[in-house]
């Protein structure tokens, strides 16, 4: 007759209790590592209503960066006077 094989160490149980982690149950272990690394960003309720996905939101804010692009280049503005001459 066979007898039941210990559970192998790479299978998760269906059950685990507190004593089956020596080292105890942390929650939120590894949060601030999961913030720093992830590129999800959550937006407030009044923003995601006007976005109905995320495409919508990344062409919104491509538009915004191109706009922004186009408007902070240095430009040479005319004062309004005629540049001085050496000849005076």
């Amino acid at each position: 007759m066979k007898t039941d094989r210990a559970p192998d160490k790479g299978e998760l149980r269906a059950e685990y209790k507190r004593s089956d982690f020596p080292g105890g149950l942390v929650r939120g272990k590894y949060a601030k590592r999961m913030r720093e690394s992830s590129n999800v960003v959550v937006l407030k309720p009044e923003v995601a209503k006007a976005f109905p996905n995320e495409d919508a939101v990344n062409t919104a804010l491509l538009s915004l960066i191109e706009l922004a692009r186009k408007t902070t280049h240095i430009t040479r503005r005319s004062t309004g006077s005629s540049p001085k001459t050496a000849s005076r």
